[in-house]
């Protein structure tokens, strides 16, 4: 009976312990990260590399078509930032896996092809992997040194930031 009264006490306190709260969270980057460089194909079928735009603010959207959720809230970021005074960079990246399907959505959403790419591996991408991405894709807004400084960040988010 002695044993069991201790047994007790190492289980709540084990259970305790794993309630409390760790620095980071575990899906994706986080604020405070450099982002990692990739490269991807857009409408064109030109690679375009996030390298090239250090020196810039950035928003790196991903989105896929079949993500309803997800492309709402690229496409109302995309217009967000044509209204904004501050100019920031945008790079779309689809992970549609059909070309056609990534083409048609990018006509119908009347985005700019020449920031929209579509990485055709999906989900099984080394960027998805790369970013640590779930099926509840992220948004990331990157400084002109490329480090992370706000995260899946809402369009009216995004205009009070910029503005």
């Amino acid at each position: 009976m002695k044993y069991v009264k201790w047994i007790f006490v190492v289980l709540l306190i084990s259970s305790l312990t794993s309630f409390i709260s760790k620095d980071r969270p575990t899906g994706g980057l986080n604020i405070g990260d450099l982002a990692p460089d990739f490269s991807v194909r857009g409408t064109t079928d030109t690679p375009e590399s996030l390298r090239l735009f250090r020196g810039k603010y950035v928003l790196i959207s991903f989105w896929a078509s079949y993500d309803a959720s997800s492309r709402m809230q690229n496409v109302y970021l995309y217009h967000t930032l044509r209204s904004v005074a501050q100019p920031v960079e945008m790079i779309s990246v689809s992970f549609d896996e059909f070309p056609s399907v990534f083409r048609e959505t990018v006509r119908r959403d009347q985005l700019d092809a020449s920031v929209c790419f579509n990485e055709k591996e999906g989900e099984s991408s080394s960027l998805f992997k790369k970013y640590r991405l779930s099926r509840s894709y992220s948004n990331y807004l990157l400084n002109e040194k490329g480090v992370i400084v706000a995260k899946n960040i809402t369009p009216d988010e995004l205009a009070n930031y910029l503005n």
